[in-house]
């Protein structure tokens, strides 16, 4: 199984208090998600990452973008999401 890739979407404007208008991760939160090297780790940042960005609001978008991703690197959205 691939590694489940960064939930970056490449936009990385850290303009919502801290957090990025593309994923809604912190400065903090993207050097944390490099770190880590276990994918069952991973997977379990990207579901924080989501109830995040629904706690957040105005983040649809890092869905539909993010699928693309993993659909481009052949990794089935339901392994991750």
């Amino acid at each position: 199984m691939p590694k489940t890739p960064s939930p970056c979407i490449d936009v990385c404007k850290f303009k919502r208090e801290g957090h990025c208008i593309g994923c809604s991760m912190t400065k903090a939160q993207k050097s944390l998600f490099k770190g880590l090297k276990k994918d069952s780790h991973r997977r379990a940042f990207v579901t924080m990452l989501t109830s995040q960005q629904g706690q957040l609001g105005k983040y649809t978008h890092w869905d539909i973008a993010y699928r693309k991703k993993l659909e481009k690197r052949k990794i089935a959205a339901e392994e991750i999401l």
